[in-house]
């Protein structure tokens, strides 16, 4: 027999109305020996109809999605929407608190965690809730992501290639209701582990993005966010309105030839910037010595023809760091 998840919410996730409140997790430690973690919640519920899940911070230094879903809960009313909204901010709550991708709890990447376990770690107990509790109940399931300290991304919204063509389909037409300037079909380095399998594997809808990075938000990341945010609940049939939709460029990932990884630790130039047209071959950053002079740089060439839609962000790179994502440019 399964054991039931040690995670317990202050609030009804039922009933119709607003109610914020905290899924509480105990978590005994030094500073609180019957202490919890408090996971801010709000669900917004109004009769019968579908439910979205709305989640940010899934990993703690990407801020787009806790911006848009914390306004989303001081302005979204009962009455402007048909079925429930389930907004969650900070995801992994304890990599948020900290500003950083995994938890300093347990370094847990809540990305790579599922489906969880109710009696592991920490980041494993809130996969194992979301796995068995919240996903379950969802119709639509929106994810914000953005790179975090360590990457740069165009702004897009992403689906991915999956068994079930309907179920594709199904997330290819949510994305395209998020609008987000680019709408990539995203290949993944590594899928075991992610939530967004784990959503995809119960048959439900997934809306994923990458909305920028540099472990900071922007006005004009956060205004994709909130655009794409209404368009799918608009798209989902469970809020009222009028979709804005503008042109986005669609873009295709094949294969492996879209990554290019570092393989000397060094100093980062990028010599093409994101959403730059590239050719087979084309040199597209420079690694340089950081121990002495003298010494050129090493080159690293795009391995297909397309745009740059991913880029590392710091200053120095380090050997197996992902250099670079070219993305091939698909009908518009």
């Amino acid at each position: 027999m399964m054991k039931s998840s040690p995670i317990t919410p202050t609030i009804p996730l039922d009933q119709n109305g607003i109610h914020h409140g905290f899924l509480r997790l105990p978590y005994s430690r030094d500073d609180s020996a019957w202490g919890s973690i408090m996971i801010p919640i709000t669900v917004i519920k109004n009769g019968d109809g579908p439910t979205a899940l709305l989640t940010g911070a899934n990993h703690g230094d990407e801020y787009e999605g806790p911006v848009v879903l914390q306004e989303l809960t001081v302005t979204l009313q009962p009455g402007q929407i048909t079925g429930r909204v389930i907004i969650i901010p900070a995801f992994n709550y304890p990599a948020f608190l900290a500003g950083t991708r995994t938890s300093p709890i347990d370094q847990g990447n809540m990305n790579r965690s599922f489906p969880g376990r109710p009696n592991g770690t920490v980041t494993e107990k809130i996969a194992d809730y979301f796995q068995h509790v919240l996903v379950p109940m969802a119709d639509i399931v929106l994810d914000f992501h953005s790179g975090g300290k360590t990457l740069d991304f165009l702004p897009f919204a992403a689906a991915h290639v999956l068994q079930d063509k309907a179920q594709q389909a199904a997330c290819v037409a949510a994305i395209q209701a998020f609008n987000a300037p680019y709408s990539v079909m995203l290949l993944e380095i590594d899928n075991a582990g992610m939530y967004d399998t784990a959503v995809e594997d119960m048959g439900k809808v997934m809306v994923s993005t990458e909305l920028g990075g540099g472990g900071s938000a922007t006005a004009k990341s956060v205004a994709i966010a909130r655009k794409g945010l209404r368009n799918v609940l608009i798209h989902a049939g469970i809020l009222q309105g009028k979709m804005q939709i503008d042109p986005t460029i669609l873009i295709d990932m094949p294969d492996d030839d879209c990554f290019v990884f570092a393989e000397d630790d060094g100093l980062y130039e990028p010599t093409v910037d994101l959403g730059d047209s590239v050719d087979k071959g084309d040199v597209i950053a420079r690694v340089w010595p950081v121990d002495r002079t003298g010494v050129p740089p090493k080159h690293y060439r795009a391995k297909r023809a397309g745009l740059l839609i991913s880029r590392h962000f710091p200053g120095l790179i380090k050997m197996g760091d992902c250099a670079a994502v070219i993305g091939a440019i698909g009908p518009s």
